[in-house]
């Protein structure tokens, strides 16, 4: 790769701190397996003059969903699963379920399937005010939220028996939505395995990859490490102190309810392990999670004809497709930054990143922590550089 090209990573992550749009970020290039480049910019805690550094911790939100569907795909090939199970079988209120649209009441025409919580075609839905699916979602949401801190927090199996009653905003396979169906499929693998989905993630992936810092809670000698979260003000960049989807924004005590969408932190080095295990074909350090045959399986395209128009409507998805709680580029042409077909990953709301490029052996992974940002003008940015510093 051209070094050079990929130096001009180093000012643009300056920018984005010196403008006020993360209070920090980092950023690591792998091709081959092999380190391209490492920066870093900006605080991950400005009150205290904190750095971002190499093992600063940061919240995955959504860049948890490729680690539940890895752990899935474990289950699969292991023939503990079955991709047109319904998810009743494993969570008895996800029977009988009924749609709502606009405002008639349906039941399903075919149940729920562990295929479509996978590719987010389950009509599970997040909180919002467009049906009454969102909006009873939303209410469970801030159930979950308001009892955190309480003597009865809500636990992973509690959640989803309260989530199995609420209508779905459309029919099981109709179409596409982005919503909780990951922490569905979570609830899934830990009634499966007969263990906590932490425990199931620590044994089956975390410990294998050498993923030390990667949990569903950050303890307290190392809470030092993770980084604050900001928000946009009318006043610049302000420390957000509230809980989103459920996840506890200090992240100081083990969860009762481990969110298989959106629930963990991890650092940037420790999810490049996962990266390059997939990027191995399932195989790291010695270390074989996956075989190849589930790998390719994983990362390639399952939507519908019908099903695919309401992926490329998402602002960063033209020219890609959704599988296994993954985008996939489909069409580089279509797309709105450089990229490769059959290039994969996902990214989450406080804005951490990642891609990896079979084609080129190659992974991005950026790091940051500000709301409502997913993949943001700078994560386009990023990838230019990166992608146009390939020699061929």
């Amino acid at each position: 790769m051209n070094k050079h090209q990929l130096s001009k990573i180093q000012p643009l992550l300056e920018e984005m701190v010196s403008t006020h749009f993360v209070s920090g970020a980092t950023c690591l290039v792998l091709q081959n397996g092999e380190e391209q480049c490492y920066y870093q910019a900006g605080c991950r805690d400005t009150s205290n003059h904190l750095p971002m550094e190499r093992d600063t911790i940061f919240r995955l939100f959504s860049m948890t969903k490729p680690i539940t569907a890895t752990a899935a795909m474990m289950l699969l090939e292991e023939g503990k699963l079955d991709l047109l199970e319904p998810v009743s079988k494993y969570l008895p209120s996800f029977a009988n379920q009924f749609v709502i649209q606009n405002g008639v009441i349906s039941p399903v025409i075919r149940p729920m399937t562990i295929r479509d919580l996978l590719n987010m075609t389950s009509g599970l839905v997040y909180g919002g005010e467009n049906c009454a699916a969102e909006s009873r979602t939303g209410t469970l949401i801030e159930e979950i939220i308001s009892k955190l801190a309480s003597p009865n927090p809500l636990t992973t199996l509690e959640i989803m028996e309260r989530l199995g009653q609420i209508p779905l905003a459309f029919q099981p396979g109709e179409r596409w939505q982005y919503g909780m169906s990951a922490d569905v499929l979570g609830a899934v693998v830990e009634t499966v395995s007969g263990m906590r989905y932490s425990e199931f993630l620590a044994k089956r992936i975390f410990e294998p990859l050498g993923m030390k810092d990667t949990a569903f809670y950050v303890p307290k000698d190392k809470q030092a490490r993770l980084a604050k979260i900001y928000e946009e003000t009318e006043n610049g960049l302000a420390e957000n102190h509230l809980s989103h989807l459920g996840i506890q924004n200090g992240m100081e005590t083990p969860p009762a309810f481990e969110s298989g969408g959106a629930g963990l932190a991890s650092t940037i080095d420790d999810y490049a392990a996962f990266t390059q295990m997939l990027m191995q074909k399932g195989t790291y350090q010695g270390k074989t999670l996956l075989s190849p045959k589930t790998v390719e399986f994983m990362t390639n395209a399952h939507l519908t004809p019908a099903q695919q128009p309401y992926v490329e409507q998402w602002e960063n998805l033209p020219g890609h497709t959704y599988a296994n709680l993954l985008r996939i580029m489909t069409d580089p042409g279509a797309a709105l930054y450089l990229g490769s077909k059959g290039e994969y990953g996902w990214d989450g709301w406080l804005g951490t990143y990642m891609t990896n490029d079979p084609q080129h052996k190659l992974t991005i992974l950026l790091m940051q922590q500000k709301t409502d940002s997913g993949t943001t003008i700078y994560t386009r940015k990023v990838r230019n550089i990166v992608f146009s510093a390939l020699d061929a």
